[in-house]
């Protein structure tokens, strides 16, 4: 309900309008009827009215000048003008103070209410821009801080113009104002057994609330999160070199405090410091390189970009027989000697001094080499690594060499079964179609070993061994089976004789059928007959 004040110096027009409308059918409630302009300032300060309705020629202070008082004072309040034919020049006015609306006496009951409902959807609209402007300002109050890393971030990975730095600084009051900047970047090592994600984010918002604490404590210090989930700090103040010191107190308080209070390590990238704002982005990207070394230097630590660059490689490339021996112990299916030659692959790009780069690419090489000897094995080259996983950049996502160690050493292993898996397959495929073709094939005389290699595509050694593993006999006892097995069968159940039956089974010569016959079953052929027939086996 919106509150209106009347204002005319006759009692009777005021009480015939507010006898004469139905204010709250119109949204309204007549909160006052003043004679004059004073009194009716005296009513906008008591009710704070949403329109005040006033006659211009009034005693004292009139219309016009109430409508000034108000527009200072109450810059809010709508005022509707009644006017007369006569005041045509206190109109004009009335117009350039900006009055909302003019009525001409005399006045209708029709046409006042016509002004109130175009006033209502007004002050209507005007409540729900107002209502709408208040919710964003709350919505931007609680997004302040996340507004504020954003730009945090953006600060220190895009280029952004001098001006709008400036600007958004003073509009965060970021307490940045150099001479000097320098950034550190944290980032948790491993939460050890914390398993669950949300109990690993409550851990990752502790490290920034520590990072916060220690680094709110001198002044000029930024604290935000990176959406890689990396905590980094922007310090301002001295110049390079004492900016460094404290940078390096900084950080190490950071290490002991996390673990000591949350019981798991992060490791703290130092970068190099600049003299300009717009130097971040490289002061960031050097902060971060820092923090990569970890893949060599391991976790827990605070390593400083400065002493890195220091370091020379001595150039030493990688052994060849390493790389050698892990691919012949993924070929051969050798575990141990792929676990001996992954740990000795590590320790030299540990204690190589390679840029972090470098070492990467090294660890890729290896990769394709594996790749390459897995394809030519037939083991599903990529599937070793993971469904979807490219090995290749999946790298990146471990943070110490160590983490790449384990990851590599379970990789071959799962190759090697699965190659061990596929080749006992295939072999057990090729001994089940020699089967099928010796039985179908033992009637041919010169039915050989190597005849049998050459169906299957195997060496003579090779298939030999596999076929004696498979079936427990060698190619002549399972040939000779399969011709006694078929004898046997003429014997008893047709009346051939035994040297047609040699013939049928793969023997020209009778007497040697006769012999190896007997040999097999303990009985001559003639036996074996006459004992069948009489009713034995």
């Amino acid at each position: 309900m919106y509150k209106i004040v009347l204002v005319d110096d006759e009692a009777g027009v005021r009480e015939s309008i507010r006898r004469r409308i139905a204010w709250k059918e119109h949204g309204f409630e007549c909160v006052a009827d003043c004679e004059n302009g004073f009194e009716a300032l005296e009513a906008a300060e008591r009710y704070a009215p949403n329109v005040v309705l006033t006659d211009i020629n009034m005693p004292f202070m009139d219309g016009l000048e109430l409508t000034r008082q108000l527009s200072k004072r109450y810059s809010n309040t709508k005022v509707i003008i009644l006017t007369g034919f006569d005041d045509f020049e206190y109109a004009q006015q009335a117009v350039k103070l900006k009055v909302n609306d003019f009525i001409l006496k005399p006045i209708t009951a029709g046409e006042l209410t016509a002004v109130l409902d175009k006033l209502r959807a007004e002050l209507d609209e005007e409540k729900c821009r107002k209502e709408d402007l208040e919710r964003l300002r709350r919505q931007l109050h609680e997004s302040m801080p996340v507004l504020r890393e954003r730009f945090l971030e953006r600060m220190v990975s895009t280029d952004l113009s001098a001006r709008e730095m400036e600007e958004r600084i003073s509009y965060f009051m970021l307490p940045l104002k150099g001479p000097d900047y320098l950034v550190l970047a944290a980032d948790a090592d491993r939460f050890g057994d914390k398993r669950h994600e949300g109990e690993r984010e409550l851990l990752r918002f502790a490290v920034y609330n520590i990072v916060q604490e220690i680094a709110g404590r001198e002044p000029g210090t930024a604290v935000f999160r990176t959406r890689e989930e990396k905590i980094v700090c922007i310090l301002s103040g001295e110049e390079g070199g004492a900016l460094n010191d404290k940078a390096q107190q900084i950080a190490e308080d950071i290490r002991h405090s996390v673990e000591t209070y949350l019981r798991f390590t992060v490791t703290v990238g130092i970068g190099r410091p600049v003299a300009d704002l717009q130097e971040l982005r490289q002061a960031y990207r050097s902060a971060v390189s820092a923090l990569d070394y970890r893949l060599m230097l391991g976790t827990n630590r605070v390593i400083s970009i400065t002493d890195m660059e220091g370091r020379r490689s001595d150039g030493a490339s990688l052994p060849t027989s390493c790389e050698k021996a892990l691919i012949v112990g993924v070929k051969t299916g050798t575990r141990e000697e792929v676990r001996r030659a992954i740990a000795e692959i590590i320790l030299h790009l540990k204690t190589s001094n390679l840029p972090i780069e470098h070492c990467y690419i090294r660890i890729q090489k290896i990769i394709l080499s594996l790749l390459q000897a897995l394809d030519e094995l037939g083991g599903g080259a990529p599937e070793p690594f993971g469904d979807r996983v490219n090995p290749l950049t999946h790298i990146y996502s471990f943070k110490t060499l160590e983490d790449i160690e384990g990851w590599l050493s379970d990789t071959c292993l799962r190759a090697i079964g699965r190659i061990s898996e596929a080749r006992n397959d295939f072999s057990e495929t090729q001994i089940r179609k020699a089967e099928a073709f010796i039985k179908e094939h033992y009637r041919d005389e010169g039915l050989s070993l190597k005849a049998v290699c050459r169906e299957v595509h195997m060496s003579g050694s090779y298939f030999s061994a596999l076929f004696k593993q498979h079936t427990g006999k060698t190619f002549i006892e399972y040939l000779t089976a399969q011709r006694m097995e078929k004898a046997r069968e003429l014997l008893k159940f047709s009346d051939l004789k035994t040297y047609e039956i040699a013939a049928r089974v793969g023997y020209a010569d009778p007497h040697y059928f006769s012999v190896l016959f007997k040999k097999t079953t303990g009985e001559t052929p003639s036996e074996f007959r006459q004992r069948t027939a009489v009713g034995g086996l």
